[in-house]
Order: C-alpha cells, then structure tokens, then sequence
C-alpha cells in the first residue's frame, strides 16, 4: 500500500495549527506517569532511525548517520503511519545536535508522540573494548541534552546501548555509570526539567548483574529507567516459553520504570507480533511499563514496518499490518499516581568475580578546567596542529609499561577503580601530560636534553604558569597524576564549549578513534578525535 502526497499534506496542516505542548512524562518509583493529570504512562514504541545500527554499542560506524529528526519531510509521512499504529513513544540512536528539531519534534507531538535519545553517535560514544569517558564524550552528550531538553515531549535519554555484551567487557559498564552520573548532574546544573537518563541492555547471562550494577549504590549515579532489548519471543510461543515470565520475575523488586527498549524477533519469518498482548497484559504491566518495537523502517536486517522506495514514499509491510491489528486490542490500564506508593529498593551491587569486573569506583567527572590546569602546570606539550597519527603513535610509544611510568595521570582502570585524574581529559591533553612525563624523566640529570621535547615535531617547550586555583588543582593530583582533584575550578562550556590549553575545537580533528591498549596496571587508554566538554546532570524522581 504506497501512501504518498496526501498524508504529507494532512501532517503539514497539522504542524501548521500547532497544538499545546505535550504532557510531560514523569517518574514516581517503577513506574511512568502524565504529569498533569497522574494517569500511568505505558510505551507503545517504535525505533526510528533509518541506516543506523543501534544495537552495535561498539563506538564504531560511520559519521554519516541519518538523523530523523532533522528530516521534515520524512517526518511528515511517517508520523502519521506511526500514529495509525497507536505508537505513544519513538527511540532515535543518534541525533545531531547542531540541527534544528523543533518541526519534528512538533509533529511527533501533536500526534501525542514523546522521544528517547540516545546520547551517543557511531563514532562518538563509550566503546566496549576500549572505554573511556572523557571531554570528547561528554561534551556530544551534553549537546544532545542541550538540544532536547526544550521539548515537552522528549521523555529521556540513554548512555548507552549493548554497551557490555560479554563478561570480557563488564568493565566498560564502570564508563558508561560514569556517564550516567555527569548527565544526571548536567541537566540538574542547567536547571532543565526532570528528564531520566537510563540505560538499554541486551539479554544475556550477565542481564541481572548489569541491571543490578546500574541502580545500585549513591543514587546520583544510578538509572532513573532500564530498558531491556528482549528478541527471545520468536514465532509461535507464550509467556513463559518466551523467557517473559522469568525476565519479569528477576525484575520485579526494582525501584525504576522497567520496558523493552527493543523487541520484535524476526527468526521465523514475518512477525505475528503475538508478545503485545503479554507485554501489555495483566501479568507484565505490573512491573514493565511497555516496549519499543525493533524497526520502522526496512532495512537489510529485516526488521522493518515500513519500506520506503526511491521516490520516498511508504509501502506499509506484513509487519505493520500484524503490529496495528496487536496495538488495536490492547488496553493496558495501571495505577494513579495519587494512589500509588512505591516500596521497591535500590539493588545491590553485583560482587567482582570471573563474570563480572566492573568496579564501584567510577572514573572522575570530565572538567575542562581541571585539563586547562594541567597543561598550563606543563614543561612540554603537544603541538596544537599535532596530527591524528602522531598521537596514535605517541600514546602507542610513552603508555607502554615496557618503556617506562609515562601515563599514570591519563589512564583509567574501570576493574581496579583506579583513574588518573587528567584520564578525563581530551586526547591532545592526555598526550601533552605524557609528553612532560618522558621531558621530566629525561631532563632530571642532564637540564639541557632540550631534544626530549621534539617528537619528531609533535611536541614544543613552554613555560609551565600554574597559579591559584590551579596550582591547588596540579598539588591534589600529585606528580603521578594519580591523587584525588577536590574543589576543583568550575567547568566551563556545557555541551558545546571547549577546553583551555592545548585542546582542539569542535571542528579540528577528525572524529576517529585511537586505542592504544596495554592491558597491565592502569590499562586501557581510548582517545577520541572530535569535540570537547566538561562536567555533569539528573532526573527528578517524584
């Protein structure tokens, strides 16, 4: 069925009229509630974002990613098909936020649609295998929040997706709290409204550790929502041959709105869709406050609601079709906030052991005025035309162990806790400390080794200044860069600032991701090529 000019037409004349802002969304222990009138909030959701792949959660792709709230014409023939599906929620994995939103954000919400963002983009988020969480991260997150924090109808946002996969990489998880944390502190800074930032994990053996890992401990880190990505409902099946009955018990006790942040298994061919009326029955809705179906748009994968040809119009799917019949019989129906008083607890936190490494101690809070200081404390620093390929051999050379103690201050450890307090500073940053490191080494017995300083060109001399404040801020981080930075100066910037000293603006280096990886002591060292930031946000729980 192609639908084309005229749903386009209807969408416009519905933006034209401009309705009220949307009901905001709040929290109130496990559940989501309207605002205004206290009614309980279930998520009829889609995944909508086309060429992208959101479950990677690896940090890699290309930069070239679709955003689809930027693109109003597509906006005006999807959302009234998404409407037509009941849907109430859409999830987008990546925006960019220096385009402007506001007429898809306002179709979405006069089609009574609210949107979580994912914080992160394919080229510019925590990788598994290599985490950090530093000023480049920060400051994209932070942008994001920026740019969506005006709308009413923006429900929250994820820090990450899939980001743990394996009980190899349970330590990134560490990275991603860390995330969690700063966010949370950035949008209580900012003085925007409640808006939650969670988590979407993939279902697998390490399930109860990670939900466990992100509601426990100081609340200011924890999720404000969990979202699960659950494919394990395929064909013909049932509440509890599906798994559904199990996930619900184990998830039962916590203390934060619970939905499928993807769903829809595609293995035995065209989708019935038969988990609709599980998931918004009686059993479930008692704990999970619905899900987010896995896609709208066609892709190669399969998944797809909708296929748009090459001369963008919409031919609706078997999917669509099996989807809209399952929304159409569905009532879910909860409780009043008014009436409804939680009980649930934080988790605890899962114990250190061969499936789990992820430590309790959370890397430091980016601050680009703590970074400044640093560099400015500096004998030797990076050129500021110093180029990708120069820093990847340069970390590769001064982080091995091998070749001496260089990179104490710049690398984090998320299994032993241990983070070297510049760890979240920006790449030129982090290389420039290395760099004085190997100057200092060099020059302690013979003052005129000037050569020690070059690099091949990478690296220039200067007259260290650190005074005040941040001469309190280089004495509290100690000559390893290893101590603890307290009162620090105030970050500067929010999500589009940059950072003092030697560090590169938004649009210098390319966004690539380098990765020298020594996996002894400190560990692992990323370095992200492409913004900068600083510190961190908060979902108000009511």
């Amino acid at each position: 069925m192609k639908l084309g000019s005229t749903l386009v037409a209807t969408a416009a004349l519905v933006v034209a009229c401009a309705a009220a802002d949307l009901d905001p969304i709040v929290i109130k222990g496990s559940k989501f509630f309207y605002k205004t009138n206290g009614t309980e909030f279930f998520m009829r959701g889609i995944a909508y974002q086309e060429d992208y792949l959101g479950g990677a959660g690896n940090g890699t792709g290309s930069t070239n990613y679709h955003d689809p709230l930027a693109d109003q014409t597509a906006c005006a023939r999807d959302v009234p098909l998404m409407a037509q599906l009941r849907t109430n929620t859409i999830r987008v994995y990546a925006i960019d936020p220096t385009k402007n939103h506001d007429r898809c954000m306002q179709m979405l919400a006069d089609a009574g649609i609210y949107v979580v963002a994912d914080l992160g983009e394919p080229l510019n988020s925590i990788n598994r295998d290599t985490p950090q969480w530093n000023q480049v991260i920060y400051q994209r997150y932070t942008a994001v929040v920026d740019n969506l924090s005006k709308y009413t109808n923006t429900l929250g946002f994820f820090a990450g997706n899939e980001v743990t996969n394996m009980a190899n990489n349970t330590e990134a998880s560490a990275f991603v709290k860390a995330a969690v944390r700063d966010v949370k502190a950035y949008i209580v800074q900012k003085k925007y409204r409640p808006l939650g930032v969670g988590y979407a994990s993939n279902d697998d053996s390490q399930r109860t550790e990670l939900a466990n890992y992100f509601n426990c401990g100081d609340p200011s880190a924890a999720i404000d929502f969990w979202g699960f990505n659950i494919y394990s409902w395929c064909g013909t099946s049932s509440y509890r041959e599906s798994g559904y009955q199990e996930r619900t018990r184990e998830i039962s006790t916590y203390n934060v709105p619970v939905f499928f942040a993807e769903y829809g298994c595609n293995t035995e061919g065209a989708r019935k869709f038969d988990e609709v009326q599980a998931l918004y029955g009686n059993e479930m809705t008692k704990v999970w406050s619905g899900g987010i179906v896995y896609m709208y748009y066609q892709e190669t994968n399969d998944y797809g609601l909708v296929s748009v040809g090459s001369d963008d119009k919409a031919t609706l799917l078997p999917d669509y079709t099996a989807l809209s019949s399952q929304m159409a019989k569905v009532t879910p129906s909860g409780v009043a906030m008014s009436a409804y008083a939680p009980t649930n607890k934080p988790q605890s936190c899962p114990e250190q052991d061969s499936g789990w490494s992820a430590s309790e101690k959370l890397p430091p809070s980016p601050n680009n005025a703590v970074c400044s200081c640093m560099v400015q404390s500096l004998n030797c620093t990076a050129n500021p035309d110093i180029s990708d390929d120069d820093l990847q051999t340069n970390f590769d050379y001064l982080c091995d162990p091998n070749n001496g103690n260089y990179c104490s201050g710049i690398l984090a450890n998320g299994t032993t806790g241990v983070y070297g307090a510049y760890s979240m500073c920006n790449p030129e940053e982090r290389i420039s400390w290395a760099f004085n490191a190997f100057f200092m080494d060099q020059t302690k017995n013979n003052p005129k080794n000037t050569d020690s300083c070059n690099f091949k060109g990478a690296a220039k001399k200067q007259t260290a200044k650190a005074n005040g404040d941040c001469r309190k801020v280089v004495d509290q981080a100690g000559d390893a860069g290893t101590g603890t930075i307290t009162g620090a100066p105030a970050a500067t910037g929010g999500g589009s600032g940059g950072s003092g000293g030697s560090s590169s603006d938004t649009t210098g280096a390319a966004s690539a991701l380098i990765v020298p990886g020594f996996n002894a002591g400190m560990l692992w060292m990323a370095a992200y090529i492409t913004v900068a930031g600083l510190i961190g946000a908060s979902m108000v729980v009511l």
